[in-house]
């Protein structure tokens, strides 16, 4: 397996979904960084399972847990240990279906990878509990980045097909913490909480799409060929479960334009050079280049759903049929949108501190 991201800026994630925790290592963190327990709890929270009408009802605490690089409040400029425990566990379910393939999880490749060795108890390592640890990593991460004034928002966009109008950062910042979908859109949201109640009662799930928005980004992060930043941050964003697509400004709508439509002109505004459009989402040539940089995720429908559905038995080797019990959300979007941006602030602070913008010792 491959569970460490970044060069300089490093973090490391371990754990499964029913293991005794998950957790993430970061390396690479400058000491002297103000940092709580508070600070990590607060972003914790958001992608907490059992909050909101689309999610889970595993009920689970938690609580991070500090166990090394942060010492008085400060960073020490050691590993940074983080963990949350794993209480609220039921693996009976998986246990009565060991055989059975789950359409849509990662249940048959994994078993053919690990040689069946595999934690399969609630998706195991391909579990979108995992991410717990991502967005402990990305406080840091968003911490760092507040040294060089990069701010980092996510909102969803869309679920279930009903599209949310766009706003802008400050309508996002607003409204996003106070929508139980965390849409800027309470129009959009009254009927995509109707369309998770249809689809939770027919015993299906729906997917959507978060935009992640870098504002104040410094230009010259992205170290081409094969580091640009779109690659980075594609990379790390597929890394969090049920995300199947990534695309940065106008995306793949640009296969429709013509270049006249396309291309950002430049322009000078307060003595500074900027782009009048930003259909490249703040990256050219795998660069920022000082715009803000928009990237938006395709979050799959939630597998486990509660309909039959068809599979096989890799006991017998034969056809069979499955309805799959548990906990499970019917969308996982709103709790995937702290993650997004998490995962966004990783990436984006460790090309700072490669760029040497970010100071070994904050003071």
């Amino acid at each position: 397996m491959s569970n460490s991201l970044g060069k300089m800026f490093t973090v490391t994630s371990f754990g499964e979904s029913h293991g005794k925790c998950v957790g993430i290592v970061v390396d690479g963190c400058p000491a002297g960084l103000p940092i709580s327990e508070k600070d990590i709890q607060t972003e914790l929270d958001k992608r907490k399972p059992g909050k909101g009408v689309a999610s889970t009802k595993r009920a689970e605490e938690d609580k991070a847990d500090i166990l090394s690089g942060i010492f008085k409040g400060h960073t020490t400029g050691a590993p940074i240990c983080l963990l949350v425990w794993n209480n609220d566990i039921d693996s009976g379910a998986y246990e009565k279906t060991r055989a059975l393939l789950r359409p849509g999880h990662a249940d048959y490749t994994a078993f053919m990878k690990y040689g069946g060795f595999n934690d399969f108890r609630g998706g195991g390592r391909f579990s979108g509990r995992i991410t717990s640890g991502f967005v402990m990593a990305g406080v840091i991460a968003q911490k760092l980045l507040n040294v060089i004034g990069v701010e980092i928002i996510a909102h969803t966009v869309e679920i279930g097909g009903i599209k949310a109008r766009t706003k802008n950062p400050e309508e996002i910042r607003r409204a996003v913490e106070q929508n139980p979908l965390r849409c800027a859109d309470p129009q959009a949201t009254e009927k995509i909480l109707k369309a998770i109640k249809e689809a939770g009662g027919e015993g299906d799930s729906l997917g959507g799409i978060i935009e992640g928005i870098a504002l104040n980004a410094p230009i010259g992060l992205g170290e081409p060929v094969f580091d640009t930043l779109e690659g980075e941050l594609a990379k790390a964003l597929f890394a969090i479960p049920a995300v199947k697509g990534v695309e940065f400004g106008a995306g793949f709508a640009v296969a429709g334009k013509k270049g006249s439509e396309n291309n950002d002109p430049f322009i000078i505004k307060r003595g500074r050079i900027l782009t009048a459009t930003n259909n490249a989402g703040g990256i050219l040539g795998g660069i920022s280049n000082g715009m803000p940089i928009v990237v938006r995720v395709a979050v799959k429908p939630t597998p486990s759903i509660s309909q039959k559905q068809q599979s096989v038995n890799i006991d017998t080797m034969g056809n069979a049929e499955m309805k799959i019990t548990g906990r499970h959300d019917v969308c996982i979007v709103p709790r995937a949108v702290p993650v997004v941006s998490a995962m966004m602030a990783i990436t984006l602070c460790d090309h700072a501190i490669r760029a040497r913008l970010i100071p070994e010792v904050i003071k």
